[in-house]
């Protein structure tokens, strides 16, 4: 069989080896939509551009090194792959350099591997298996090449693919929010070097940063243009001087809310809460590759988290104007509950920055082998605990709950259920029911043991789902949950809303249909609580108020707005969901318009904004 190779250099067969199988994961294993042939054409082509030029390298070097660039260069990129698939699983993203400083996390993820993790990624390595094979039968195989002519090649097949990639998208490179469209165009690995060259421009930015040359003036003007509004909500200063609970529930989303699996209510405490509170029914998370983390940033600054990495790792340590600052310089005191390592995303560091007084961290909990399971302290437990350190804060407090329980992968034991898990092939989705449940019976417990201890009536209570729980990659199944026969972009987007409910006792219930964000939350707060934010400088408005966001953005550039649904450069019709821009033709060199291009040049102006705060720390140039 090697016979027919014998003439065939080595770095053409891991070429053709390595790229066969890169477009087979991309093609069979990402979820990358497929909308023309030329998108089809470039999908295959980039990652033997890749592979080739990678290869072609080793005839450069003598026979023995380049036996070893291949053989280790086929191992080390079949893991790379690897690893963005199992990312790609939970996040329906692409990894980035920022996430992977943030691998401290990986020793609280264990479970959550073990459950991405299916037996056929070991054919990811059979490719490896046969180059190391080749290589040792190097005799066979020949590895000697005209030099100039491979470089020439490599390099035309590199032209060829990003020439027909910024056919395909113009300004590809320079409109990076969407890793998607880079990951179709350019491939994974020239995506994780391009990556490598944006965040080393992007540090350099707050090395650089002055106070002259800072672009803070321009970000205020856009502000009080597009964000600002002149007059107070009516609900202005209704909780003034209240205590401030705010729960942040782990990857609640609000398709659970009324709804029902088989027969019973998921959340039927929350459900109740609801007429009694002011409910956004509209409300969407913005949280990128931070998570939890994002979600926090998003409430707490009211700017956006960025489109790789979390905040709290890479900018931990910038001036911020944060919720906890502003209301401990009003005479709150401020806290955070969380039962996880303090490090965990870099807390214990990003709190210092962002004003908190103090972290009731895992330290501050009983922990057994009976009180946890998944990620740490059930929920029952966590707020059973936490009530007796609320007691004991001086008042008024601002004060952050965050669960665990309803985290992926979603464990709960048989006696802390107490509905039955959903019926499909997804794990994942099955027992996610079970878990919300729990942590919905567990906000129950903590209402009461608030109403026992007097806290009840002096507080305002704020609920919020911090990000999606079940990822695109499990939309088989919720496509079965929602008796469709598939799930569509558009609807994809729709299950990205999270619950915000906002209970003061005393105050009527109401629901609100209006669209909403975690970008909207700062504001809101403030203004409940009488505090006055003509001065701060963030991107969300009062939910209450007379002006209200234009749109609600994604980090990585689609959006919602009152007419429109925005994803994956696509525009759909926001209540019928119906497409209202063209398809391109096969080689066609512009994109089309449509009637979600303004509104899609100003999220991308908004981003850009916050990004710039972050990255110059320009807070530090700002006084408030």
């Amino acid at each position: 069989m090697l016979k027919k190779f014998e003439n065939v250099p080595l770095y053409v067969m891991a070429t053709a080896l390595f790229g066969l199988k890169t477009f087979l994961v991309y093609w069979l294993l990402f979820d990358l939509s497929i909308e023309n042939p030329l998108q089809a054409f470039i999908l295959f082509i980039n990652p033997f551009a890749s592979a080739f030029f990678f290869f072609a390298l080793s005839v450069w070097l003598k026979e023995k090194n380049q036996l070893r660039l291949i053989r280790y260069g086929s191992l080390i990129g079949t893991i790379i792959l690897w690893a963005n698939l199992m990312f790609y699983r939970d996040y329906t993203d692409f990894l980035t350099i920022p996430v992977l400083f943030q691998a401290n996390n990986a020793g609280d993820v264990g479970n959550s591997i073990f459950m991405l993790f299916q037996a056929t990624d070991l054919l990811l390595f059979l490719d490896v298996i046969i180059i190391w094979y080749l290589s040792k039968n190097r005799s066979r195989i020949s590895v000697h090449t005209r030099k100039a002519r491979v470089l020439s090649f490599s390099i035309i097949l590199l032209v060829m693919n990003f020439t027909l990639a910024e056919i395909e998208r113009p300004q590809l490179l320079q409109r990076t929010f969407d890793r998607e469209y880079l990951v179709k165009n350019i491939g994974v690995f020239h995506f994780h070097l391009f990556d490598i060259v944006q965040q080393s421009l992007m540090r350099s930015q707050k090395v650089f940063a002055t106070e002259d040359d800072t672009n803070i003036s321009e970000i205020v003007d856009y502000i009080e243009e597009n964000v600002k509004s002149e007059q107070s909500s009516e609900l202005f200063g209704v909780a003034k001087d209240k205590n401030l609970i705010f729960i942040s529930l782990e990857s609640l989303q609000s398709f659970v809310i009324n709804n029902k699996v088989n027969g019973e209510e998921v959340t039927p405490f929350l459900n109740n809460l609801i007429e009694d509170s002011y409910y956004f029914e509209n409300f969407y998370h913005q949280t990128a590759q931070g998570k939890t983390s994002d979600s926090e940033f998003l409430v707490d600054n009211s700017l956006y988290p960025l489109s790789g990495g979390a905040v709290f790792f890479t900018h931990g340590q910038n001036e911020y104007h944060a919720i906890p600052e502003i209301l401990g310089d009003k005479g709150y005191s401020t806290s955070v509950f969380h039962a996880n390592n303090k490090d965990f995303w870099n807390r214990d560091v990003m709190y210092t920055s962002l004003g908190y007084d103090h972290f009731f961290d895992e330290t501050a909990f009983e922990l057994t082998e009976q009180n946890q399971v998944g990620w740490g302290l059930k929920d029952k437990d966590f707020f059973d605990q936490s009530i007796e350190h609320l007691q004991t804060l001086p008042k008024p407090f601002y004060s952050k709950f965050i669960t665990l329980t309803n985290h992926h992968p979603y464990v709960l034991s048989e006696e802390d259920a107490s509905i039955e898990p959903f019926s499909s092939e997804s794990e994942t989705l099955n027992n996610y029911f079970v878990t919300a449940r729990y942590t919905d019976e567990a906000i129950e417990q903590f209402f009461k043991q608030l109403k026992e201890t007097g806290m009840y009536q002096e507080s305002i209570i704020v609920l919020m789902g911090d990000h999606y729980g079940i990822s695109e990659y499990e939309n088989d199944a919720l496509s079965l949950y929602f008796d469709k026969k598939e799930l569509t972009e558009y609807e994809s987007m729709q299950l990205q809303r999270v619950p915000f409910i906002i209970h003061i006792p005393g105050e009527d219930g109401k629901v609100f249909s209006d669209i909403a964000g975690q970008i909207n939350v700062k504001p809101t707060l403030l203004h409940l609580l009488g505090i006055d934010t003509t001065d701060e400088i963030g991107f969300g408005v009062d939910l209450f108020g007379d002006k209200q966001k234009e749109f609600i953005a994604q980090r990585d550039g689609s959006f919602v707005s009152d007419e429109y649904v925005y994803v994956n450069e696509q525009c759909y019709n926001r209540e019928s969901g119906e497409r209202l821009d063209t398809d391109k033709g096969s080689f066609e060199l512009s994109i089309p318009s449509s009637p979600c291009d303004p509104i899609k040049e100003k999220v991308i102006d908004e981003l850009k904004y916050s990004d710039q705060i972050i990255y110059g720390d320009l807070f530090r140039f700002h006084t408030f």
